[in-house]
C-alpha cells in the first residue's frame, strides 16, 4: 500500500535523494561529520563506561574504609580498587603520610610496630600532605575530563559545518541556475535538497553528543566533588591520629 502511495518518494526521495544531488563539497563536508560521529561516539561510550566502573569502584571502597577508624588500614593491608578516582586522592595521602611518619612509603611486615612508635607529625609536614592529596585530585580529574574536548566540539563545531556544506550547495545551486538562464522549482528543488542534507546531518551529530557531553559533565564534575569531600575527611581523619597541634614550651628559667 505504501508503495502505491509514495512509489516517487521511495524509488528516489527522501535522504537518498538528497545524497545523490550534493554537490562534491557537500560530499566532503558528509565525510567530516561521519568521522566527527564516530569519534564523538566513541568518547561517550568510553567515558560511560569509565564513570560507571569509577563509581562502582568508589562505593566498595568508601564501605571498605568506613568499616573502622583506621585511615591507614586499607593501605597497610595493600588493598587495591583500580578505576575509582578516591582511591587515587587515598594512596596519594597515605605515601605522604608514612613517609614523614616512617621516612618511607614502603609496607612490609614492620610497618605495624613503627607506626605505633613513630612520633606524630607537625603541621607544616601535614600541609604537604594535603598538598599532595590536592595535587592527586588535579590529576585525577584532568584524566577524567581527558577527550571531553571531542564532545565539545562536536556540539558547537558540527552545526557550523553542516551550515556551510548547506550554503555552499545553495551557492552552487543558484549559480547552475543563473548559468541556465531559467529559474523553476524542478531545476532548483534537486539542488536545494542536497545542499539540505548536510545541515541535517550535522544536527543528527550534535544532539547526540551535546546529551552525552550534559551527562558526563555533570558526572565528572560530581566525582570531582566527591574527591575533594574525601580529601577533607580524610585530612580530619590525618590530623586527629597523626599530628602534634601542642606547643612544646621551653623553660627559660635559671
Amino acid at each position: 500500500m505504501t508503495d502505491l502511495i509514495f512509489p516517487g518518494f521511495l524509488a528516489s526521495g527522501g535522504l537518498v535523494f538528497s545524497f545523490e544531488h550534493a554537490t562534491v563539497a557537500g560530499k566532503l563536508v558528509l565525510l567530516l561529520l561521519a568521522i566527527a560521529s564516530i569519534f564523538s561516539w566513541s568518547v561517550m561510550v568510553t567515558k560511560l563506561r569509565v564513570v560507571q566502573f569509577a563509581r562502582k569502584q568508589t562505593g566498595r571502597f568508601l564501605a571498605a574504609f568506613r568499616q573502622d577508624r583506621q585511615p591507614l588500614r586499607l593501605f597497610e593491608s595493600g588493598a587495591r580498587f583500580p578505576g575509582s578516582p578516591v582511591f587515587q586522592v587515598y594512596r596519594a595521602g597515605c605515601d605522604e603520610l608514612t613517609f614523614h611518619l616512617l621516612g618511607s612509603p614502603e609496607i612490609d611486615e614492620t610497618f605495624r610496630a613503627r607506626l605505633e612508635i613513630a612520633d606524630k607529625i607537625t603541621p607544616a609536614q601535614m600541609h604537604a600532605v594535603n598538598a599532595a592529596m590536592e595535587r592527586a585530585v588535579g590529576e585525577t580529574a584532568l584524566n577524567l575530563e581527558s577527550q571531553m574536548i571531542l564532545l565539545a566540539t562536536a556540539v558547537s563545531g558540527a552545526p557550523f559545518l553542516g551550515l556551510l556544506g548547506t550554503v555552499w550547495g545553495v551557492m552552487d545551486t543558484f549559480t547552475g541556475v543563473a548559468e541556465a538562464g531559467s529559474a523553476n522549482l524542478t531545476a532548483m528543488a534537486p539542488g536545494v535538497s542536497g545542499a539540505l542534507i548536510t545541515t541535517v546531518t550535522a544536527l543528527c551529530v550534535a544532539i547526540p553528543a551535546m546529551f552525552g557531553y550534559n551527562f558526563l559533565v555533570t558526572s565528572i564534575r560530581g566525582m570531582i566533588v566527591e574527591m575533594d569531600n574525601f580529601a577533607a575527611e580524610l585530612a580530619s581523619e590525618f590530623e586527629h591520629k597523626y599530628v602534634e597541634h601542642g606547643a612544646r614550651v621551653t623553660d627559660f628559667r635559671r
